[in-house]
């Protein structure tokens, strides 16, 4: 029963973020959630009492992976290599299976994100990402840099809009820019603050 619920939960989210991006979160309703599933609205409550219910199970795995990102960092020397891999998990976690999908729907409902309890957990943990990328130095330029390269990777899903792109060259490409605003921060010279 377990795979079989798991399996259930994982079509709701699915369909949920499906409609969610067609038609926004505010426009679609739990009713119409259960109708393209085939379910009862009892069914989907099993489940999800809410559409924030289902926003935040996409949010709390990504929080969890933030937070493990952070977690290492804290345990590394600040020195470019760290930082450097610090942005390849990173990128790593954006681009895996799936994600796509995710980022469009986080980009498309940037306001209802915002209100929610969930969107405020990812922005805060946005900022203390941005920290673990720019320990060492605290000038307001490397916060600003460090900030941008996290930008520079899940803001890649939607501003290189060239239609024949793979996922690969687009995280090559966020990678590259990101390296460039990393460079900045490990200078750390007087020039730089």
């Amino acid at each position: 029963m377990t795979q079989s619920t798991g399996g259930t939960r994982g079509r709701i989210q699915a369909v949920a973020l499906e409609l969610f991006t067609e038609q926004g979160y505010e426009k679609t309703s739990l009713r119409e959630i259960a109708e393209r599933l085939g379910v009862t609205k009892a069914a989907l409550y099993y489940h999800f009492k809410s559409k924030e219910e289902i926003v935040n199970s996409y949010v709390e795995d990504r929080l969890h992976r933030m937070d493990e990102l952070i977690d290492w960092a804290r345990d590394q020397p600040a020195s470019r290599a760290t930082r450097r891999e610090l942005v390849s998990q990173y990128a790593d976690t954006m681009f895996a299976p799936g994600q796509s999908v995710v980022m469009r729907f986080f980009e498309q409902n940037q306001t209802v994100l915002k209100s929610l309890v969930a969107g405020q957990q990812m922005r805060e943990r946005m900022f203390r990402l941005a920290d673990a990328i720019c320990q060492g130095d605290d000038s307001p330029r490397a916060q600003l840099r460090a900030t941008l390269v996290l930008f520079a990777v899940h803001s890649s899903w939607f501003a290189v809009r060239a239609p024949d792109i793979t996922d690969d060259e687009r995280k090559k490409i966020a990678l590259e820019l990101a390296d460039e605003l990393l460079a900045g921060i490990d200078e750390g010279g007087p020039a730089d603050r």
